[in-house]
Parts: C-alpha cells; structure tokens; sequence
C-alpha cells in the first residue's frame, strides 16, 4: 500500500469497487444534475424581465421578443406584462426549489447505499479470510473499518464527491448565466472567490492531511480501548485499575475529537468573510451605477440578478470547498476502507454446494513444518503423523508444544510452511479444505456464544427456519445438559446472554459440544473441551461421544489423563515434535 497515493488515484480506486448497479444510478444523477442547473439558471434569469415589468413595463412591452407572448395572450397595455411575468417568475423558483431538493434526495439515498455496499463487501471479505490473517491483526481494526470507516466513506468521501459534482455543474450553469448579464463583475467576483478559496485549500493541505491521519489513528485506538476495558471488566474491577483504562482512553479520544473540531473549523470558516465581501462589491456596484443619469433604474434589475445569483453562488461555493475539503480529511480512512475492500475473496464462495471431500482411511501428516511468520520460529518441525479413521487420539504435552496448533493445522484453519497433509490419498490445499473441513465438529476450551436462544446457539450458523428442534434436543441430551435446559422457563428459547455471561463455565463447553454433535460431523476436535465439567459430568460426555458413531474420528487435547482414557492412540509432543506415540497404559502409565 503507497502511503503517499493521492486522493485522485484513492477515488479511481473507490470506483472499482461500486457495483454496476450503482455506476448506472451514479450517471443518472449526473443527468439530474445537468437538469437541476438548467432550472437554476432558469429561476435567475427570469428575475431581470420581472423586475423590468416592475420598474419599467412598458420597456417589456415594446420588447420585439415579448410580441408573440403578447399577442397570445391578447394584452393590450403594459401593465397586463405583470401577471404572466409574475407567475413565471414564481414557477420558476418553484421548479428551481423542487429540482434542488430531488438532486439533494437523490445525492443522500445513493451515497448511503453505496457505502451499505461497501461495508456489507468488507464485512464478507473479511469473514472469508484464512485464519491465519485473523491471527496477525488486531480485531478492533477490523471492526473501525467495518462500523466506523466505511461510514465515513459515506459523509468524507461519497457524499462530498457527489456535492462537488452538482456544484461544480451548478457554478458553471450561474457562471454562463451572470456573465450574459453583467461579464466584467462576474468575472471580477468569480475570478476573487475562486482565488481566495484556492488560496485556502493551498494552505490547509497538510493541516487537513495531519488530522486526517490522526482521526484514522485514534478512532482504532478509541475501539482497542473499549474492546479491551469491557473484555477486562473483571480484572479491572479486582485491580481498581479504573483510572489507568480512562486515561488511555480519554488521551485517544481527545486527540480525535481535537482533530475533527480542526478539520469542521476549517471547513465552514471560509464563508462568513466570503458573504461580507459578496454584499460589498454589490455595494460598489450599485454605488457606480448611482453615479450615473437614470442609472439606478435601469441597474435595479441587474443588480437583483447579480444579488439572486450571488446568493446562489456563495452557498454552492462554500458546499464545493467543504466538500474539497472533506474528501481530504477522509483520505486515510479512505486509504484503509480500500486495504479492507481488496482483501481477496477464495474461489469456492461462489459455489452453492460444497462437495465433502472423500474421507475413508485416514488423515495423513508428512514433514510437516509450521511458523507464522519468517521473523517467529518454528512451532512444528518435522512432523509425521497418520491418524486412521474411526481412531480416538489423545494429545498430551506441555505448554506452548504445539498442541493447538497441530489442531488448528489438521482442521485445516492453517496451511504448512512446507510439507503436506493428506485425506486419504488427496492433498488438502486452499482449493479443496472448505470440502475437508465440511467433515469437521470442533469445540475449544472457550466456547463462543451468540447471545441468542440456546436452540440457535447448538444450531450454530443455521438460519432460524431452518434448525432441526429434535436434533439440537438429542444433540443437547448427548452433551448431558438437556436436562438443565428443559428445566428453566423457556426451555431452548432460554437467552445466553452476550458470549453466554448468563451461563457458567460448565454449561458454556456442554453448549459447545451439543453444538459440534448436532453438526453430525465424522471428525470431532476437542481441545480442552471438558476442562470446566466435574468428573461425573465429563465421564458421562465422553461415554455418550465413545458410543456415538464407531466411524467417529475423535482427536482431543487434554491435561486431565483421565479424559483420554478411551484413546486408541495417545501422542506427545515436546518442542513441536513428536516425542512418543502408544496406547493410554503404556504413556500416561510411565
């Protein structure tokens, strides 16, 4: 990623990812634009005969131009030029007003639905990434970018641009119009407007780069802290350590606000100054055709047209350079937003049906190698391994020996830095492990839980028309907790809670398993998945899974030996290799 990209280039990278369906609304509202600035010009060039007829009628009247009107609706003196013309004139400010707000409805609806697009694509990118880019960032970035920067996206960058736009044809429609009217003020007025405001953008440059980098610093900072105070909340409250967690977070969030109220200030300061020297020149103006015999008759139309137009301009000047001035201030959240946006997507998502790969033998491990990253060292070295289908294996070994991570290497959540593994004869890669892992149930030793009902929760990632109530009932008898549920008032439809707060421990890993049973899966991962039960609890679970399914492949780590009692195949590891491999007597009876 160039850090130094400019926001012209960030802009052509934004547009790749608007969907065809929005490209064609985007040119549609560019027509509406054209439109728009039609019936603006329309409105202020219908104020000079208006005024005309008022000051002056009789001067429309004789107008050459004005005869076949006239005729038509068969006046006969001048005065009767004041009613068309008014009603003209309010028409047109009508349309003017009506077309103005279509185009601002318009800008609105199709900004927020692009950036729903693009924070729906980022939150889907994202779920689809390997496991391994999950365990290298910090998840409060991902949730800045999903929540907080793709909003911004929206006001800083989406909504800006289509702003500039309309203003931009909007001020060339005034332009053209005025400068018919009056050339050498229009371009006077345009020509210092346009250069007091290039003057501002050429100064507030770095000032808005600065604060831009700093608010898509610290509003990941403000999320890490309040990510890391609540997930805390129980060690805060033991160590009283309340002040430390406010100060960090209240230096971030000063610093951020500080930022934003820079970056506003800059954007709306530039008006005030600008709407005292329009009203100024106006008063030249005026003042020079006062000097002149029946000068201020004949100027009183111009000058309401040159003011109209004036009051039109200024506004439409002031929303261009905010919305410049917006789009820069957004630059490195955009820079972000679009790091988030080009996460590639696996091929198989646009498959319908994932086809189980073929799995009838065994699971087979050769020379095996794994570290996360060249700087880390190697956490497996050499590993060879077959596990055969239908086998309970038992991993023991001390802390940080790789454990876990053959685990997660096996269920396919990581990918080897050299060597192979093999499902019968077929190499799992990155095209075939979404069908490997279609075999696998897996249940850690901290259960995640929706806070949704315990029904959806066993049926974990099953739409809610779609759970089967008799399988999670039967799922939750062999994981030894229907009895409890069936116990409390709303049964399956009881709430857990956010992450299950409203459970204890040993209810949170029975959930997990019913949740792997009821996947009907032929490999079954456990991985300190009993460690919160008592004894009586944890015999009865892994009896039940003992009698499941003979063809049921069961792979645990455990550092209670009992729990591996039942396996036909215990394996320790010390160091990321394998150091003995036998049955439960002849490992945990040494």
């Amino acid at each position: 990623m160039n850090s130094d990209e400019s926001i012209f280039k960030l802009l052509k990278r934004l547009w790749f990812h608007i969907c065809s369906r929005r490209r064609k609304q985007f040119s549609l509202l560019l027509v509406l634009m054209v439109f728009t600035s039609i019936a603006e010009v329309f409105s202020i060039g219908s104020v000079l005969p208006f005024l005309g007829a008022l000051t002056a009628p009789e001067r429309i009247f004789e107008l050459p131009l004005a005869q076949p009107i006239i005729q038509k609706l068969k006046l006969t003196e001048a005065k009767q030029i004041l009613l068309p013309l008014t009603l003209v004139f309010g028409l047109a400010a009508l349309v003017a007003g009506a077309m103005r707000l279509l185009l601002l409805w318009a800008n609105i609806r199709l900004s927020f639905a692009a950036g729903a697009d693009l924070s729906i694509d980022i939150y889907r990118r994202t779920l689809y990434q390997p496991y391994s880019i999950h365990c290298a960032r910090n998840s409060s970035e991902v949730i800045n970018g999903i929540s907080i920067k793709a909003n911004g996206v929206i006001y800083n960058i989406i909504l800006p641009v289509l702003i500039l736009m309309s203003s931009s044809v909007m001020l060339a429609a005034i332009f053209i119009t005025l400068i018919s009217i009056q050339p050498l003020m229009t371009l006077s007025v345009f020509g210092g407007f346009g250069f007091i405001y290039m003057t501002i953008i050429y100064l507030n440059r770095k000032r808005l780069l600065t604060n831009s980098i700093i608010e898509a610093r610290e509003t990941s900072q403000v999320i890490k802290f309040i990510q890391e105070g609540l997930g805390g909340i129980r060690d805060i409250l033991i160590d009283g350590s309340q002040k430390i967690y406010c100060k960090i977070y209240s230096d971030a969030d000063l610093s951020l606000r500080r930022a934003q109220g820079n970056s506003l200030f800059i954007n709306a300061s530039p008006r005030y100054g600008l709407e005292a020297l329009g009203m100024i020149l106006i008063a030249i103006l005026a003042y020079s055709f006062a000097q002149k015999e029946d000068g201020i008759v004949k100027a009183i139309p111009i000058l309401a047209a040159l003011a109209l137009g004036a009051q039109r301009l200024l506004p439409i000047l002031q929303q261009g350079y905010g919305a410049w001035t917006q789009i820069n201030g957004g630059q490195v959240s955009l820079r972000d937003t679009l790091e988030l946006l080009d996460q590639p997507l696996p091929d198989y998502i646009n498959k319908s049906i994932i086809k189980k790969l073929s799995f009838n033998r065994k699971i087979t491990l050769k020379q095996i190698d794994f570290r996360y990253n060249s700087q880390t060292p190697y956490v497996l070295k050499n590993l060879n391994l077959s596990i055969k289908k239908g086998d309970r294996v038992g991993f023991i070994g001390p802390t940080g020996s790789g454990k876990s991570t053959l685990l997660d290497m096996i269920m396919g959540l990581l990918e080897p830095t050299s060597g192979s593994i093999l499902i019968d004869d077929a190499v799992v890669s990155l095209e075939n492990n979404l069908a490997w892992q279609a075999h696998i149930a897996h249940v850690p030793q901290t259960i995640f839980l929706a806070d949704t009902s315990i029904a959806e929760n066993i049926a974990f990632g099953v739409h809610l028309d779609e759970i089967d109530y008799a399988r999670v009932r039967e799922a939750a008898e062999k994981a030894q907790i229907a009895m409890t549920i069936e116990s409390w008032e709303k049964k399956y439809q009881t709430l857990v809670g956010e992450r299950g707060i409203r459970l204890s421990g040993g209810q949170r890993q029975r959930i997990g398993i019913a949740r792997a049973l009821y996947k009907q899966a032929d490999v079954l991962v456990l991985d300190e998945a009993t460690s919160a039960l008592d004894n009586e609890t944890e015999d009865a679970v892994m009896s039940e899974i003992e009698n499941f399914c003979k063809d049921l492949t069961v792979i645990i780590v455990a550092h209670r030996q009992t729990t591996l009692k039942n396996c036909s195949q215990i394996i320790e590891l010390n160091n990321g290799q394998i150091m003995r491999v036998g049955s439960y007597h002849e490992i945990i009876g040494l």
